[in-house]
């Protein structure tokens, strides 16, 4: 059968270690049929068959994303106040008044993402009071940028039921010391009450929905992203991807995570009843073939779980390490009943000491022969000890390199683990020397935009890509550029379940690529985010530019 699409003239990088490089492919049925030299790639030709030529540019698999929030990034972009990083408190707040003055009196404001260095400053009751009046007395909720933690202003707080002498258990609320009153801080399961409150105003519609994740993959796909996991999902996201597959219209490899614990979004079902639906939501494209477990918090907000303490504070103490969300022995009870459904399993560990507890329990079921995968999710802070066991136990690093070149996340980091710790993590060149799986995410929204060439620049220069703060970090971490480009496609698709569907641009897969400008992984590091992607092509169908 002859192809219906061959590309020639250009570099062809397969993310394929048994043949890395070629100089044509040919694309027939949605499918990659050949890859190779030019004169055997053509001879897949006839008549009609579209050959073109590449003009020096380059053929590289489509990127996937094994950690981002596609259909929360969606609903932000098209229905909440979004803020840039590191705005000041004064710039935050003109914001709000601004949104405000377009809204009806008795309307929500809510998006993000305030950067988590500000807490110290938003931790008393005359913050709130200025969030009160930029918001006109609106309900108000703004999301932290590790999208854990929430400040809400005083309308938003009575609507949730939240106020002095009313404090749940749950999360921490943090107070005024002078006065006694809720701030508006409000840490991890502490803001799930803002967030019913938001819902019972009306929240969005299952059309809203399914906007909402349609813009999510919409942007991804700009940015050449085929495949990508959710790392977080609700029943109405689930009904979203599978209305928009079951009309065509999924524009990507998806694989998504049902919740067991919710300590940040206030999603109803989680645990075992979404586990039961998660079923009714599989199609041909969309995969609900993991659950998210959260065993800890985020540094900043000290809920992280380390194995040596934070710095002092008069809060903690002098010896707090923080704690984990479950036991070892809840997580093993919950990681085995996961496996016997077949499913895996990724786990938020943004310390050191939950790291630990993870692969201490992963290491019991490989024991008992129990193989389900397991996606250590986050990672930046681990000890060599375990560092050189995550290959041997099968566990896969799911690292957001994003999140942790010098910038607001790395200050905040330092600002409760001092400037050394903090510089010490994503050791990433370690994990790959070791044998581990390292695979890319964005954590998009969480990180500001989903374009894994900015994560594959970081990896490979250990900077900012975008230049906005000086320095690298921990350099002897780097990895090489065709390293880099694996974290972001076939280790990746790996790590998610889809290795032997996508990934790669080997014969028999999916016709899942990129056309880029250049071939970036044998040009200079610096200026890989430079890289265009002039068109994405997702199972042989062209949807960038949209055709």
């Amino acid at each position: 059968m002859s192809a219906d699409l061959v590309l020639v003239g250009g570099v062809v990088r397969t993310a394929d270690r048994r043949a890395p490089h070629a100089e044509a492919i040919a694309f027939r049925d949605g499918r990659v049929a050949a890859v190779g030299s030019s004169d055997d790639v053509l001879a897949q030709c006839d008549e009609r068959t579209e050959v073109r030529e590449l003009g020096g540019r380059a053929v590289y698999p489509g990127f996937v994303d094994v950690h981002n929030h596609h259909a929360m990034a969606g609903r932000a972009d098209l229905y909440e106040l979004s803020l840039p990083a590191g705005l000041s408190v004064d710039e935050i707040l003109d914001r709000v008044r601004r949104h405000a003055a377009t809204l009806p009196e008795d309307a929500w404001i809510s998006g993000g993402a305030y950067s988590s260095t500000l807490m110290p400053e938003l931790s008393n009751s005359a913050a709130r009071a200025r969030l009160d009046e930029a918001s006109g007395g609106r309900p108000t909720v703004l999301m932290e940028d590790s999208r854990h933690n929430r400040w809400a202003n005083s309308r938003a707080l009575e609507l949730a039921g939240i106020g002095p002498g009313r404090i749940g258990e749950a999360g921490v609320t943090v107070v005024d010391p002078v006065d006694g009153q809720p701030t508006g801080i409000l840490l991890e399961a502490a803001g799930i009450p803002v967030e019913t409150a938001l819902a019972r105003s009306g929240g969005l519609t299952p059309e809203q929905h399914r906007q909402a994740s349609r813009r999510g993959i919409e942007l991804l796909n700009g940015y050449g992203v085929t495949a990508f996991q959710d790392a977080a999902v609700s029943c109405e996201i689930l009904a979203a991807l599978k209305s928009l597959d079951d009309a065509g219209e999924l524009d990507a490899w998806v694989v998504t995570s049902l919740i067991v614990n919710d300590d940040i979004f206030g999603f109803d079902p989680v645990g075992e009843p979404l586990v039961a639906l998660g079923e009714l939501y599989r199609t041909e494209h969309h995969r609900p073939d993991f659950v998210k477990i959260f065993l800890d918090g985020v540094p900043p907000a000290r809920t992280a779980s380390f194995l040596e303490p934070y710095l002092p504070d008069d809060v903690h103490g002098a010896e707090f390490c923080g704690s984990t969300a479950m036991t070892a022995v809840e997580l093993e009870a919950w990681l085995r009943w996961i496996a016997a459904r077949g499913l895996g399993a990724k786990v938020h560990c943004t310390g050191d000491g939950s790291a630990r507890l993870l692969l201490d329990v992963v290491e019991r079921l490989r024991v008992d022969g129990i193989a389900a995968p397991v996606q250590l999710a986050h990672g930046q802070f681990l000890s060599s000890e375990d560092i050189g066991r995550m290959s041997r136990i099968d566990v896969s690093a799911d690292i957001s390199p994003f999140l942790w070149f010098p910038g607001e996340i790395p200050a905040a980091l330092a600002q409760v683990l001092g400037r050394d710790r903090a510089e010490h993590s994503q050791p990433n060149r370690a994990l790959l020397d070791a044998g581990a799986l390292l695979a890319g995410g964005s954590d998009w929204p969480v990180s500001e935009s989903p374009n894994p060439l900015e994560g594959i620049q970081g990896l490979v220069t250990r900077s900012d890509p975008l230049g906005r703060a000086p320095g690298t970090l921990w350099p002897q971490q780097a990895i090489s550029a065709q390293e880099a480009l694996e974290v972001f496609t076939i280790n990746a698709a790996r790590a998610m379940g889809l290795g032997d569907v996508t990934g790669s641009l080997t014969a028999g897969k999916s016709a899942d690529f990129v056309i880029v400008d250049r071939d970036f992984v044998a040009g200079p590091p610096a200026e890989i985010v430079a890289t265009q992607v002039l068109e994405t092509w997702v199972r042989g169908r062209r949807v960038l530019p949209a055709a």
